[in-house]
């Protein structure tokens, strides 16, 4: 076995950039959509990529649990930094819901 090469970062590079973010490190592919007015760009991120983490779903309030695919998405103007992960289902009924969550009784308040 050889070896870990751990090689500088490039001079003048900080933080992170939608360049940096590759669509293909998720397993997803990526896409644009337009939405309230902006533009989003818009991953579909598969189950094994998102092992061993969790994520809260803003369309539902519900947690996004480990292993489930899923949605990445974030307006194109502030960068990958603003990601919000969604259910798939939330995502395509997102132009549907109201602006207050309806909840069953038993649901979590968050």
């Amino acid at each position: 076995m050889s070896p870990r090469r751990n090689r500088p970062k490039a001079a003048g590079s900080s933080g992170r950039g939608a360049e940096d973010d590759r669509a293909g490190r998720y397993g997803g592919w990526q896409s644009t959509e337009s939405w309230q007015g902006e533009e989003w760009s818009v991953r579909h991120v598969a189950g094994a990529s998102a092992e061993g983490k969790t994520y809260r779903c803003p369309g539902c309030e519900q947690m996004i649990t480990s292993g489930v695919p899923h949605v990445v998405a974030w307006p194109e103007h502030v960068g990958v930094d603003d990601r919000r992960h969604w259910h798939k289902a939330c995502w395509n009924a997102k132009d549907r819901r109201t602006t207050r969550v309806q909840r069953s009784r038993h649901a979590p308040r968050f």
